[in-house]
């Protein structure tokens, strides 16, 4: 490799047929420069040395080819491109700026940063009235622009977030994107004195768990099929955490399990939660979920699955009066400083379980570009519900 490319995680299209492949490639891609007479928007831009990138359960949609096929094919041909490096979750350390970024927006080489990973256009109707995080032309980092699986990468400045690394871990700080949909979704309804319940203990349901404790919430359980997250769950601070069987036989698919939702009930003295999270996707999970919330409650939908949903008894929705909210990304930039009081807050032990419990406390869950080989890859992919890749 030459000092003009560096190595990157990429999706080809041109050589990887989206419907007989998977995984990405190990390449070396141009990299990305600074340069404000071909492009004056480089006057606002940042280029950044990626230290560590997280990879989120999107990144595992595209591995899978499972999600964001259209996004990808879209953004590519306007492009005019067949190369897309993925990944959006990330911490690096600036190396060089456009001629209006110290003085507009403070930042300056050496400046270690994490990012927005859904770069707003600021003059929507939307964004106009403070809803950026639903800007209606947003463009997502690493699925519709290249993003971090890369040595570099090339951002506005506006989307940055500074980060001390004296008072967050570097590994932990990759991921305060994804922890910060924990906090949007746990900052939908007031969680202080609520019961709440955690329909998937994924990574960003392990996160919910966390926040919602810290938040205020009296009760917190975590209904999860994957024994191993299971644990995690119960490590990180679940009161409980009751098994769900994907594989039972329903009469629908698509519909809620008697046994579970008894059982959630229970364990919420017999009324059901206050507060459930759905954040599975699974249209079964979804109706789990509103079944096992008491009259009068919330649910707070961030699972996300393409296609069709049916509701269970719709009119339960109505006459129990609940309200469903639906939850996409970060508000920007309030979820995140409400993320980094919660980091950097060692009192409340949320950064050091994410370090010791969903990040195993060592390298184990960590690959070096370097190495990066797709069938070893997909062993941690596995074993670990947030690997980290190094470079």
């Amino acid at each position: 490799m030459n000092a003009e490319t560096m190595k990157s995680l990429v999706y080809d299209k041109s050589s990887m047929p989206w419907d007989q492949s998977k995984g990405f490639q190990l390449r070396d891609m141009p990299q990305p420069r600074l340069d404000e007479s071909a492009d004056p928007a480089d006057s606002e831009n940042v280029l950044v040395k990626v230290i560590y990138a997280g990879f989120c359960g999107s990144d595992r949609g595209i591995w899978n080819r499972t999600a964001f096929k259209g996004m990808i094919f879209d953004s590519l041909k306007k492009e005019g491109g067949t190369i897309r490096v993925i990944g959006h979750e990330m911490v690096g350390e600036i190396v060089a700026v456009g001629s209006k970024v110290t003085p507009r927006f403070g930042y300056a080489p050496k400046d270690i940063v994490s990012t927005e990973s859904h770069i707003i256009c600021g003059t929507c109707y939307q964004c106009r009235i403070g809803q950026t995080h639903i800007c209606s032309q947003d463009v997502i980092i690493g699925i519709a622009r290249d993003g971090c699986f890369a040595e570099y990468i090339k951002l506005p400045a506006n989307v940055l977030w500074q980060t001390d690394p004296r008072k967050i871990r570097l590994k932990v700080a990759a991921l305060q994107e994804p922890f910060g949909n924990a906090v949007h979704a746990c900052t939908t309804a007031d969680l202080r004195g609520r019961r709440v319940a955690v329909f998937g203990c994924g990574t960003i349901g392990l996160f919910v768990i966390m926040v919602a404790r810290a938040l205020g919430a009296t009760r917190v359980i975590g209904i999860e099929p994957n024994p191993a997250n299971q644990e995690m769950a119960r490590q990180l601070g679940a009161d409980e955490v009751i098994p769900v069987n994907f594989n039972k036989n329903h009469s629908h698919a698509w519909g809620a399990d008697k046994e579970l939702v008894a059982r959630v009930r229970e364990a919420f003295g017999g009324q059901g939660a206050d507060v459930s999270m759905e954040m599975a996707g699974f249209n079964s999970s979804v109706n789990n979920a509103i079944q096992s919330t008491r009259r009068g409650g919330e649910v707070i939908l961030f699972g996300l699955k393409q296609g069709n949903f049916h509701i269970q008894a719709f009119d339960r929705v109505i006459v129990n009066g609940l309200t469903l909210h639906s939850v996409i990304g970060r508000r920007i930039f309030e979820s995140w400083y409400i993320t980094r009081n919660l980091l950097e807050d060692r009192s409340n032990g949320i950064q050091d379980r994410i370090y010791e419990v969903i990040l195993g406390g060592g390298d184990d869950a960590v690959v070096h570009i370097q190495d990066f080989e797709p069938a070893s890859f997909e062993k941690t992919l596995a074993a670990w519900p947030k690997p980290l890749i190094q470079f």
